[in-house]
């Protein structure tokens, strides 16, 4: 479902905004520095309650503000209703859904489907394998219902585990079964990590075939431990080391995408704008099985679009973008970048932020 209203207030230098995006394309302009990340860090917070630009929510409220607070509607029948509030001198977030207190993350980020296209996600090619498991995660999520209660069992389990590795002596029976538990849930959540990328691969190598035809490049899941063992056998085995390092080196927590071509990384073979194609194709595949699966799609947002990619690449993609029939709002600094890069008949809504304020072209 698209969002057909937003309202933001103290979001960092944006004034009070109220938003009535397009159910398609929403192009957002502006000089730099007047407000159009900020506006899409208020969707991602909205949808993730989280921002993509700071780990500290409060440092994304306006510096004489005692609080964020975001509203977003859905378009449906009945619309639907999310808000999430940060105060300055909370600990916590409040999140509500249809004016429903209390709401967990994983039932916003459910609701809510985001896609992130910016400067940051290069870090799915050249960055620590935590950005692409995360990457991995968020498709299994929101297509195999079984996964969050897998994950979170995962997370207990490793949790216990790592702190029983610190104590002085070990508590054999307690290692044991939390080993068991964890080993369980470890390949429980493998199974559906497994069963989702053998669907993806093939999303996303159509999809990169249209953006950027490349020849020899892989994309593989390894799955954090010996494929040839169990992992319970991996945990027993590997206890003396683990405890040497304080935490347990290999489970579903080391999880990876592997993107090769031939033997190497695909990082260290493809220029810049190849990897921000390469990593496009892979967000979008995304979107495309979300659909093909479960008949929802996401919202894209898509900071700067016009940086690294040439005129014909801008437009392979703002057609795919098309073609997936979901919500999107792109920033850049010259309208020119974004306007002519759509076919005839797509309706594009087009906003300026001057001086963080919302103005509709």
């Amino acid at each position: 479902m698209p969002l057909e209203r937003l309202n933001f207030l103290g979001l960092r230098n944006l004034a009070a905004l109220d938003m009535r995006p397009a159910p398609g394309i929403n192009l957002v302009t502006g000089a730099n520095g007047s407000g159009k990340t900020s506006l899409l860090e208020g969707v991602h917070m909205l949808g993730m309650a989280r921002s993509f630009r700071t780990q500290k929510l409060k440092h994304a409220i306006t510096h004489d503000a005692d609080a964020v607070t975001l509203h977003g509607r859905l378009a449906g029948d009945p619309p639907v209703s999310l808000g999430v509030r940060r105060s300055r001198d909370a600990a916590e977030l409040e999140i509500r859904l249809d004016g429903e207190r209390g709401i967990r993350v994983a039932r916003l980020a459910e609701t809510l489907p985001l896609q992130l296209i910016n400067p940051d996600a290069f870090r799915l090619l050249e960055g620590a394998p935590a950005a692409r498991r995360e990457f991995l995660d968020w498709g299994v999520f929101h297509v195999k219902h079984e996964f969050f209660e897998a994950w979170r069992r995962v997370r207990r389990a490793l949790k216990h585990r790592n702190a029983l590795l610190r104590h002085d002596r070990i508590d054999l029976r307690s290692m044991r079964v939390w080993e068991q538990e964890l080993a369980h849930w470890s390949e429980q959540l493998d199974l559906l990590r497994s069963d989702y990328m053998a669907q993806f691969a093939k999303t996303f190598e159509a999809t990169l075939h249209e953006l950027l035809p490349l020849s020899g490049l892989s994309l593989r899941y390894y799955r954090g431990w010996d494929k040839q063992r169990g992992l319970l056998d991996v945990l027993e085995n590997g206890r003396d080391t683990d405890r040497q390092m304080g935490f347990t080196q290999q489970g579903p927590q080391r999880a990876d995408l592997r993107l090769r071509i031939g033997k190497r990384a695909a990082v260290e073979e493809l220029s810049r704008g190849q990897q921000k194609l390469v990593v496009s194709a892979l967000k979008l595949a995304q979107g495309r099985l979300l659909e093909e699966l479960t008949g929802r799609t996401c919202v894209y947002l898509i900071d700067d679009l016009a940086a690294e990619l040439d005129v014909s690449h801008r437009q392979i993609f703002c057609h795919w973008l098309e073609r997936l029939h979901c919500q999107v709002f792109i920033t850049g600094v010259e309208r020119s970048a974004l306007e002519n890069a759509w076919q005839s008949e797509t309706d594009v809504a087009m906003f300026h932020v001057e001086h963080g304020r919302l103005l509709t072209e």
